[in-house]
């Protein structure tokens, strides 16, 4: 430890600063700001430096947590993200996106508040970009061999790099205009500007992985590719194109005018920040959005900045305590009440209530009907008199997704789990020779890093699948989960 003092110099938590919700909304800009070099090092330098440092447990990846909190707090800022990329190919995202299992696994949080371990790792891989410290890294030789992977998300850009990393000729291909998956549409602006991921691309171009755009595969476009069609041109095959299909909203009136997945207002909006016409437009109307997730957050700061007249956001949940609860010890990651940017802008929350129907006037939304309750043995208990009815003009639907577009494995004999997901072995592969699956297209819905996570276990099975053997690390198993009790 290089400050034994540390945490006890420094007790109190200094987070990422913001920018003030007045000036924020009015534009598309990321919500955080840098921290002032000394506040981080101090921050840094209450790391503890655990002798069993259940920081590791908490993330996936294994992220060398002490030892780059240590270098940072040094101010050595090179050998910094040298420690951060042995684990992470994609810092500046989880840094931004992650809602940081690491820290409440941090040994510390047992009797203070965390270190701001994710505030620490995007302070050094944005320090590292803006001084030239992130390169490529270009294979010693090539294998001849050729992988495709379909889908340009966290999961596919992890295994595409480690691939290429490998000696393997890698082809990105993805169904949309550009690269990036949900990272680039999925993901509003003000939580991660797209500048950041075009920066990462460049490295990965330079690396040599090859990236085609606006190919779906299973699709019957002109250009579109069948998996078979793409299994005959590659030696491999990486299927890691997330869990995409919304789970619906299942009440009288979902269908109607008004009501949208949340995806179907994310994704223009994406496009809207970046310079595109607006889509579905939440300007001057009240929004509902059912679902408590961060989904559903995001659809709610993007409603305050499109002007809505109001934004409510419907949990079926009660609310959590802000305390962590004694059937979520430490080091497990615990549901209490966490107050996101997005909620800080204005709109309301409201916990503990179950969508009874949409209203509808003349065809289309005009209100939410709603009860209280609580869930027992898997089932929502209403509270007598409590329905009620709010208004809404925009319902948006984020209550998460149930699996894999299926169109990808269309003619193609891929079986899938009960819960819709595509099936592998403890290898990442799938029953046709040479197909693998890794991230959320396999293990559903979860983390980012769990996304890169798998993506660089899956580059490791593929690698050895092709050459007989590997030295790429491999993090996780598809079997693996998080803790829990």
């Amino acid at each position: 430890m290089a400050d034994p003092h540390g945490f006890l110099n420094h007790r109190d938590r200094e987070p990422q600063p913001s920018r003030p919700v007045p000036v924020r909304i009015m534009d598309w800009k990321e919500v955080h700001t840098a921290q002032e070099d000394g506040v981080l090092r101090r921050q840094a330098g209450r790391c503890m430096d655990c002798g069993i440092p259940f920081c590791h447990q908490g993330c996936p990846l294994g992220n060398l947590i002490p030892e780059w909190n240590d270098l940072a707090r040094r101010g050595n800022f090179r050998e910094a993200i040298e420690r951060l990329h042995a684990t992470n190919n994609f810092p500046e995202f989880t840094g931004r996106l992650c809602p940081a299992p690491c820290e409440t696994a941090c040994v510390l949080s047992i009797s203070q508040p965390a270190v701001t371990i994710k505030q620490v790792e995007v302070s050094i891989i944005d320090r590292a970009f803006d001084n030239g410290m992130v390169t490529a890294q270009e294979p010693e030789w090539l294998s001849g061999r050729t992988i495709a992977v379909v889908g340009s998300g966290p999961a596919g850009l992890a295994a595409a790099q480690q691939l290429g990393r490998a000696g393997h000729t890698v082809v990105v291909h993805e169904r949309d205009d550009a690269i990036g998956g949900l990272l680039r549409y999925g993901i509003p602006e003000f939580k991660m500007e797209k500048a950041v991921l075009d920066r990462r691309l460049v490295q990965l171009r330079s690396e040599g992985i090859r990236f085609r755009t606006g190919v779906t595969i299973g699709g019957q476009a002109p250009g579109d590719l069948s998996l078979a069609e793409l299994s005959e041109r590659f030696d491999a095959v990486v299927l890691a194109v997330g869990s995409t299909v919304p789970r619906p909203l299942g009440v009288s009136g979902h269908d109607v005018s008004g009501v949208h997945p949340a995806m179907d207002f994310l994704v223009p909006a994406n496009r809207e920040a970046l310079g595109s016409e607006r889509g579905i437009d939440a300007e001057g109307k009240h929004v509902v959005i059912v679902g408590g997730g961060d989904t559903g957050a995001d659809c709610y700061g993007t409603a305050i900045r499109q002007g809505a007249a109001s934004v409510t956001q419907l949990d079926i949940r009660p609310e959590p305590p802000t305390e962590r609860p004694e059937h979520h010890p430490w080091p497990m990651y615990p549901l209490i009440h966490r107050v996101g940017e997005s909620h800080e802008e204005g709109g309301e929350r409201v916990f503990g209530v179950n969508t009874l129907e949409v209203v509808t006037t003349d065809g289309a939304a005009s209100g939410v009907h709603i009860v209280d309750g609580e869930r027992t043995d898997g089932r929502f208990d209403a509270h007598a008199g409590t329905e009620r009815t709010i208004p809404a003009d925009l319902v948006l639907v984020a209550l998460g997704f149930t699996g894999p577009d299926p169109v990808v494995a269309t003619g193609t004999e891929l079986a899938t789990t009960p819960r819709g997901l595509f099936d592998r072995d403890e290898h990442y592969a799938t029953d046709v020779p040479g197909v693998f699956v890794a991230g959320d297209a396999g293990r559903g819905q979860s983390l980012i890093v769990w996304a890169i996570a798998e993506g660089r276990a899956c580059a490791a099975e593929v690698d050895r699948y092709l050459t007989g053997n590997t030295s790429l690390p491999a993090p996780v198993r598809p079997t693996d989960a998080p803790v829990s009790i």
